[in-house]
């Protein structure tokens, strides 16, 4: 059996935490909620009338979308490549989903994707410039 890639599979939580969050932002246009609202009303204007949190969440989970799949003009950048920037922006994502009601799913996909991506980090994976490859050995072992 092989070693478990951590990025790849954090990305494949990522992916799969975009997708959650840019559903619940269009849906948020339609039945806008905080889902803090049984402690305060104070967060009810970022919803309405003016959709602020929906559209900060569409944004966000277009971004880890196009981040994790990659786009062509973003694979192979250093900002793909970066897995610091990814424990960067993930908690700011997070943020954002778990405020309405109906991204609660994709802020818990998003921690765990990050808690992954930490782990990752912390055993010195690295993403390659090309997406869902592996790194490549150094150099030749001198064995026939």
């Amino acid at each position: 059996m092989g070693k478990l890639i951590k990025n790849h599979w954090a990305r494949l939580i990522i992916l799969a935490a975009g997708t959650y969050q840019v559903a619940a932002a269009l849906e948020g246009f339609f039945w806008p909620k905080i889902f803090w609202d049984f402690l305060t009303k104070t967060l009810d204007a970022a919803v309405k009338p003016i959709p602020i949190l929906q559209i900060i969440n569409l944004i966000f989970g277009l971004l880890l979308i196009a981040w994790e799949w990659p786009l062509g003009f973003i694979a192979g950048s250093s900002f793909h490549r970066s897995l610091e920037a990814r424990l960067a922006i993930l908690p700011l994502t997070a943020l954002a989903a778990a405020l309405i009601y109906q991204g609660t799913n994709a802020a818990i996909y998003q921690v765990i994707g990050l808690g992954v991506y930490f782990w990752a980090y912390s055993e010195g994976e690295m993403i390659c410039a090309k997406p869902w490859t592996l790194p490549q050995r150094g150099g030749k072992s001198g064995r026939v």
